[in-house]
């Protein structure tokens, strides 16, 4: 593992994950949860990245500011896109971004931005809009855009993955029917509105529940990893 950073901050930098006999494409820019807080960090990611390593995949673990270390919205938008460019000026391939949770919205916004070749959303939250207005983890949303949707609707749209389909970008989204975090109808809105835009949108929902979608021994991570190697065929094809 080697550490990048992308700015000055504390916070913005990543670790660079590459396979056995050098890199790899595309390179998957992975994008840690926990509802935009500071509490939570890229070392809930480490375990997903290390294994994907080992399969192949070279990763690019984010650090990002968060609510609570300056982050919110728009410097957490600054923070991924920058790092993302920051893959890309590694050379090593085209980028695919997978985000957990909060982490999901932001692997979406960065395919909305055209930042990324592909999106993973695993267990993400993919519609700001209604986070907002169901307080998802205690106002969660709001916390992260410094208000709620109906008070900021301009900085929402720029901000909310569904108001910036389509993509034109392949797309999974991953998500346990049993998730009580971040209830798996976010997916089943992205998924509609991405195909009624024309996107290529794959909602794959299991019996499961928040946090096995990033755990490599879980039942779901191979089915996981299947659908990554198929955006790697899409992407190379």
């Amino acid at each position: 593992m080697t550490p990048h950073r992308y700015g000055t901050h504390a916070d913005q930098f990543c670790e660079l994950r590459l396979p056995a006999g050098g890199a790899a494409a595309p390179v998957v820019v992975v994008v840690h949860g926990g509802f935009w807080r500071a509490r939570y960090g890229l070392e809930t990611t480490r375990a997903m990245s290390e294994d994907l390593t080992a399969r192949g995949w070279a990763t690019w673990n984010v650090e990002y500011r968060r609510v609570g270390t300056g982050g919110g919205y728009p410097e957490t938008l600054h923070d991924v896109a920058t790092a993302s460019r920051a893959a890309g000026d590694l050379g090593l391939g085209p980028l695919l971004a997978m985000g957990h949770s909060a982490g999901g919205h932001l692997a979406l916004w960065l395919a909305g931005e055209g930042l990324v070749s592909a999106a993973v959303s695993l267990a993400g939250v993919c519609c700001l809009a209604d986070a907002s207005a169901t307080a998802l983890g205690r106002g969660a949303a709001d916390d992260f855009m410094g208000a709620t949707h109906a008070d900021a609707t301009n900085d929402y749209a720029h901000a909310d993955p569904l108001q910036r389909l389509p993509t034109g970008v392949p797309t999974v989204l991953v998500h346990g029917e049993r998730d009580d975090i971040v209830p798996i109808g976010q997916s089943r809105m992205y998924a509609a509105a991405a195909g009624a835009a024309g996107d290529d949108c794959e909602l794959f929902e299991f019996r499961g529940g928040h946090f096995s979608v990033i755990e490599p021994e879980s039942r779901v991570w191979p089915a996981i990893v299947e659908r990554l190697e198929g955006l790697r065929a899409k992407l190379s094809g």
